[in-house]
């Protein structure tokens, strides 16, 4: 993977030229590429993801999909703005920080959507973000499945395993839900949506990540015991 930044007008993207280049794609790394509007006009809109933001799902080629989530936010601040955040560099944007982050744990073979492109859009002392993933080609989410009664205990094994892969790699995943959780067509578990996460000497956070995983899959099920994704987890050697 080789991540390449280039600057047009107020517009920054970060993107990957192994994946976003002439040999690779007729998309090029471009502005409008983060907007609805040039895939709808072009109808390549397969799909979209509920939850805040709207996250859209697009055939960019005939092989491929990919994922186009703009950065939204929640909680009582998003009153005040749903898409603007401080301008503290471009380095430290959402968007950056999260297509290295994904980058570089891609890298290590770890189960994470391959990334794409991340566009920055500053406005003086805020911006706005975008960032482009590819899809997960039959996935569904750990939730979906939950409610479906389709997740059985070994696939919450595998769950744990997963978690525990990640944990070695020092990943504090600050969200860590049954949504955030995909599971693909062989029944593989992948790890989604890392914005705000990020690298830690291991700690309290390990079990705080688990805690939170646990409160998520009881809001579907508040049966479903989660000792079998803590067997997964302490199993992996």
């Amino acid at each position: 993977m080789r991540l390449a930044a280039l600057r047009q007008g107020n517009n920054l993207i970060l993107h990957d030229a192994d994946s976003l280049c002439d040999a690779a794609t007729s998309h090029q790394p471009d502005p409008a590429l983060f907007s609805a509007e040039y895939w709808r006009s072009r109808d390549l809109v397969v799909g979209e993801a509920p939850g805040r933001g709207s996250s859209l799902f697009l055939q960019a080629s005939p092989e491929e999909q990919w994922v186009l989530r703009p950065y939204r936010r929640g909680g009582l601040v998003a009153k005040l703005s749903q898409k603007r955040y401080f301008w503290l560099g471009a380095e430290r944007t959402r968007g950056f920080q999260e297509m290295r982050l994904t980058a570089n744990l891609f890298e290590q073979g770890l189960p994470v959507p391959r990334p794409i492109a991340t566009c920055v859009v500053r406005h003086g002392l805020s911006y706005e973000a975008a960032l482009i993933t590819q899809r997960i080609t039959g996935a569904k989410a750990l939730a979906e499945l939950i409610v479906s009664h389709l997740a059985d205990e070994a696939l919450l094994q595998r769950v744990g395993a997963m978690i525990r892969r990640f944990h070695r790699a020092k990943l504090d995943h600050v969200d860590l839900n049954a949504r955030n959780i995909l599971v693909d067509a062989s029944g593989t578990p992948w790890l989604i949506d890392l914005d705000r996460c990020r690298l830690r000497q291991p700690g309290k956070w390990q079990s705080a990540n688990l805690e939170r995983l646990k409160r998520s899959i009881h809001k579907f099920d508040s049966s479903l015991s989660i000792s079998s994704i803590l067997q997964g987890y302490r199993a992996t050697s």
